[in-house]
């Protein structure tokens, strides 16, 4: 099979199209000629030598969401069949024309879903379900800020939010972003660039942060937040030192945590797609949810798909597909 393969640590065009071995799925798992796989940061530090993938699973290719057709199953594989349209949240190895993944983490592709509107979806919609929803454990009627609402992160959070009943306020870095957010159910948002968040939100008052910045975000999402908010952080691309005023914790009775969730085991991420299953494909098979496609590219210009996910500017995910 053809596959992007990480020649060596270092910038985008160390991405390079090669032949590589096609995998053969174990007991438990599928095999998926993948027809779209999306990008995330998490595959520029693994392109940088940052981020390793988990071990057990392929090193020098990267990408964690892909869609496509199921073309051979394991022998104690009971969900799915040959043939079935699926996406799948995986460990790596998605910029492949095919990829081998447990069957308990993949999903049936949303109906009138394309392929690569259906791999825009697991790496943020179970990255949100988790953080926000079940670790953050955000309501119905509660107030929610997503910084870097422009993301592929936010745009989701942002949707599911609102789909849950909750107040939705984005952190993003132009008025252009910002539209585009509330054009997506967003109640507000805050430019980064021209406004200070905790200064406009401040007498708003916030149940859920999800944060992905880190550095001095931390202070002023601890000063925002209502008494027993939680913030969940799922990265720290400003640094992940902070100053923590305890007493501030605990007067106002909050929980701070985080997560990631490329490393966790099996038995996690099974129970987490049979939760996302039931609870978010219906409002996507009910066309209630609107996927945003920044950009796609075919498999060979993988690293011109990176240059244009690192370049920043984007709204919404960078897809690549196979034809």
């Amino acid at each position: 099979m053809k596959a992007v393969i990480i020649t060596q640590p270092g910038p985008a065009e160390v991405l390079q199209i090669q032949e590589y071995t096609t995998p053969s799925p174990g007991a438990e798992e599928i095999l998926i000629r993948v027809k779209a796989a999306g990008l995330n940061r998490a595959d520029v530090s693994q392109r940088q030598g940052k981020y390793p993938a988990p071990k057990g699973t392929v090193q020098e290719i990267p990408g964690m969401e892909v869609a496509g057709i199921v073309e051979e199953c394991g022998d104690q594989v009971t969900l799915w069949k040959k043939g079935d349209q699926v996406c799948a949240l995986i460990a790596g190895g998605g910029y492949a024309e095919y990829v081998v993944v447990k069957e308990g983490q993949c999903l049936p592709v949303p109906v009138n879903f394309s392929f690569a509107q259906a791999a825009s979806l697991p790496e943020t919609v179970f990255t949100v379900w988790s953080n926000i929803f079940e670790r953050g454990r955000l309501q119905a009627g509660e107030t929610l800020l997503v910084h870097g609402g422009n993301s592929g992160i936010g745009i989701t959070a942002i949707q599911l939010g609102k789909l849950f009943g909750a107040k939705v306020f984005v952190t993003v870095g132009s008025e252009e972003k910002g539209k585009l957010c509330t054009d997506l159910g967003a109640d507000a948002f805050v430019n980064y660039k021209t406004e200070d968040f905790e200064q406009k939100l401040k007498e708003e008052g916030i149940d859920v942060i999800l944060d992905m910045i880190g550095g001095d975000y931390f202070e002023k999402n601890i000063n925002i937040l209502q008494p027993e908010g939680r913030l969940v952080y799922i990265n720290s691309v400003a640094g992940p030192q902070v100053p923590l005023d305890i007493s501030k914790v605990m007067t106002k009775r909050l929980t701070v945590s985080g997560s990631t969730l490329r490393s966790r085991e099996y038995s996690y991420k099974k129970a987490l797609t049979a939760a996302i299953r039931e609870k978010v494909w219906p409002l996507m098979d009910a066309g209630k949810f609107k996927p945003v496609i920044y950009k796609t590219f075919p498999l060979e210009q993988a690293a011109e798909a990176h240059r244009a996910l690192e370049d920043g500017s984007h709204t919404g995910k960078i897809i690549l597909v196979n034809d």
